[in-house]
């Protein structure tokens, strides 16, 4: 199933170019009081609202896809964890341009561990990307999101997968220059996710995905998924050493090499095999 967020915090399921309107099955999501649990309501109540919306659907409100504005299918992760250096493709041309490294050690996934973005960065395809820092490289990353289903510590490459709710498309928007990475690619926007979310039943093995990008038709990044150092489980596994991970917490997994940088007026478009595709559009940031 292909789970989006439109317009005004509207539930919606895609089928093909439409949009049916399911919002009514949000209310199987039980209230809460303060202090809420951690985690995303939606994504930790997943089950059971995909229950009512297979009841909603054939009576459903129908809109099309290309009318309405999609938002990050996800809106409450506690936490946004990006995997750097995780293709080697990516590591290569790291080491080759030292404005991408930034003169860090550039061998292994290793060497510099995850890194968090701040979750007020996260925007769906219809916010648009507000650069900042224009005098200088502003990247675009594209990687495969993994979204969280529920408490997860200490998983093992094993059961990881059993945490797992779905996937989406990250963009990884990145600030070049010398500063920790969660400083540079934590401003407001640039952590895209979407456009929209697709249950885990949906992708049996995230680890053979095609992953694309293009700014204004010109191909700049193409790979798959398979050429990651980490891949999903493993990832899971790697992070929650450290720490736990919520329902609705993003994994971004790591980008391909290709990146390269986007001005005002451009338009990005990522894509990803069995997952979907969306266009963004970059602008300058104002106020």
């Amino acid at each position: 199933m292909k789970i989006c967020r439109f317009d005004d915090d509207r539930l919606g399921v895609v089928k093909g170019d439409e949009v049916l309107d399911v919002t009514p099955a949000l209310e199987v999501i039980p209230p809460q009081r303060w202090p809420i649990a951690r985690g995303d309501p939606l994504i930790a109540n997943l089950d059971r609202v995909v229950e009512r919306v297979r009841a909603l659907e054939g009576a459903a409100p129908r809109r099309k896809l290309a009318d309405v504005k999609l938002r990050s299918p996800v809106p409450n992760p506690t936490k946004i964890v990006n995997a750097p250096i995780n293709y080697q493709a990516h590591i290569d041309e790291a080491k080759a341009d030292p404005k991408l490294g930034g003169g860090r050690k550039l061998n292994h996934i290793t060497d510099w561990g995850l890194f968090l973005k701040s979750t007020s960065a996260l925007v769906g395809p219809a916010d648009g990307i507000r650069l900042r820092m224009l005098d200088r490289r502003n990247d675009h990353e594209v990687e495969l999101a993994v979204v969280i289903g529920r408490e997860c510590r200490k998983a093992t490459a094993a059961n990881a997968l059993e945490f797992v709710a779905g996937y989406s498309i990250g963009l990884d928007m990145t600030i070049r220059g010398p500063e920790m990475p969660s400083w540079r690619k934590s401003v407001d926007s640039y952590a895209v996710c979407g456009p929209w979310l697709v249950t885990r039943d949906e992708v049996p093995d995230p680890n053979v995905l095609n992953l694309l990008l293009w700014v204004n038709g010109e191909l700049r990044q193409s790979s798959n998924t398979a050429r990651m150092v980490y891949n999903v489980q493993k990832l899971i596994e790697y992070a929650t050493g450290m720490y736990t991970l919520y329902p609705g917490d993003l994994i971004f997994s790591g980008t391909p090499e290709g990146v390269g940088p986007v001005a005002p007026g451009d338009v990005i478009t990522a894509e990803i095999e069995r997952v979907g595709r969306f266009d963004i559009r970059v602008a300058g940031y104002e106020g």
